[in-house]
């Protein structure tokens, strides 16, 4: 974990993109408050957790997490259903964004349908990180 504090975090976010991140905060806080927030990595998490790979390899990831990068926000999302990636499967629902396998990056928040972001962390907190990197990936 970090020694920087979430509030902390937040305070370093370029002014360009500190609304849209405070905004996806209080989205992510209210829509799943059960999630502990964390910084990790230079991440703004939620829903810490540890894992552990079959060859014995260990590691401590979140649940959610959030970044302002120089031309985007990313929101991962490291969480899969059925052996499908959540994030991909939002893909036709977020035009406005970029989404990889476990990541949705878009250039503002005005790009994307916040109501859609809600859905897409409220069924990450419903399900957790089982399954998050495949099968060779299991949560401790």
């Amino acid at each position: 974990m970090s020694e920087m504090s979430p509030e902390e975090y937040l305070d370093t976010v370029d002014e360009k993109r500190r609304a849209d991140m405070l905004a996806l905060d209080a989205m992510i806080r209210e829509t799943a408050p059960g999630l502990e927030r964390v910084v990790q990595r230079g991440i703004l998490g939620y829903g810490p957790f540890r894992y552990r790979y079959a060859t014995g390899r260990e590691g401590e990831a979140t649940l959610i997490g959030l970044a302002a990068q120089k031309r985007h926000l990313s929101l991962y999302v490291l969480c899969a259903i059925d052996g499908r990636y959540l994030a991909e499967t939002y893909a036709d629902r977020l035009p406005g964004a970029s989404i990889g396998k476990s990541c949705v990056r878009f250039t503002s928040l005005a790009k994307v349908d916040r109501e859609v972001l809600r859905e897409l962390v409220a069924t990450a907190a419903a399900h957790g990180p089982q399954d998050a990197a495949g099968p060779d990936r299991a949560r401790t």
